[in-house]
């Protein structure tokens, strides 16, 4: 089972079930947001345990987006589309080894001039 945490420590999340593969996001709100690109793994909704929620914040980015955060430490958590049943969740938040390897690039399109990918992974435009 993997478990995560925001940077304090006061939101701490554990799931029931196993991720998917992860992506890479390269769009600009990510990268605003982040400080350069996110990577997260999905997961239902309901495979996600919270402890410390009183300490999530929700940002909506966009009408069908919201992005959650430690309220404290500003840790960015969560990417969660808002009519689906899923949640990503941010590789880094996760405690030790999770198993997981990037799947592939997106929104690559709009990625920083500061970088480049070189992986060999899949790219895609959006």
């Amino acid at each position: 089972m993997l478990k995560g945490s925001c940077q304090c420590g006061l939101v701490r999340f554990e799931l029931s079930e196993p991720a998917e593969a992860p992506t890479a996001c390269h769009c600009q709100q990510c990268r605003k947001q982040s400080g350069h690109y996110f990577a997260s793994a999905n997961v239902s909704k309901a495979a996600v345990t919270i402890s410390g929620a009183e300490h999530l914040s929700w940002y909506q980015s966009s009408a069908k987006v919201r992005r959650g955060f430690c309220s404290r430490c500003g840790s960015w958590l969560f990417w969660e589309p808002l009519a689906r049943d899923w949640t990503s969740i941010a590789l880094g938040a996760f405690d030790g080894a999770t198993g997981l390897q990037l799947e592939r690039h997106i929104f690559v399109a709009e990625k920083g001039d500061y970088y480049d990918i070189a992986d060999g992974l899949p790219q895609n435009e959006h």
